[in-house]
């Protein structure tokens, strides 16, 4: 009988003091103004359902995940294009982009924020918002658009 691996709990970041915590509570609203900015975009863009999920202290990889739909595949690519141009203008390049190809869910990966764009099928398969039922949501409509950001 083969031993399954012993399950590890989420990495935390380590507790920071004097300027490091400083310097890490500034990148992390930065990370929040631009999740803000890619919601935005994405509102502009006629995307459904967006949600903010603040990972916070869960894991080490982000900070933020941006979820919403778009009504197709044409759809989703066109807002994860918008959203990738309209960050790119205030400084932000993705680190990667998946899934442009197939428009079923793309992922757009800006490091402290990633943002997934699905249609709604794949968005009701997957579950992103199960996966971090317990994770803290970031209040977003069209009156929380960031100013510049």
């Amino acid at each position: 009988m083969k031993a399954s691996a012993p399950k590890r709990a989420p990495r935390k970041r380590p507790e920071l003091t004097g300027d490091a915590a400083t310097a890490a509570e500034h990148r992390r609203q930065g990370a929040r103004d631009l999740a803000l900015a890619i919601a935005a975009s994405a509102l502009d863009r006629k995307a459904e359902r967006i949600e903010i999920i603040d990972l916070g202290d869960k894991v080490d990889y982000a900070d933020f995940l941006v979820v919403m739909s778009g009504r197709s595949d044409r759809q989703v690519r066109a807002i994860a294009d918008g959203l990738t141009e309209a960050v790119r203008e205030k400084g932000h390049r993705p680190s990667s982009v998946e899934g442009m190809q197939q428009g079923q869910w793309v992922l757009v990966d800006f490091t402290d924020v990633i943002a997934h764009v699905f249609v709604e099928e794949a968005r009701q398969h997957y579950d992103i918002e199960g996966l971090w039922m317990d994770a803290t949501r970031v209040p977003f409509d069209a009156t929380s658009r960031p100013a510049e950001a």
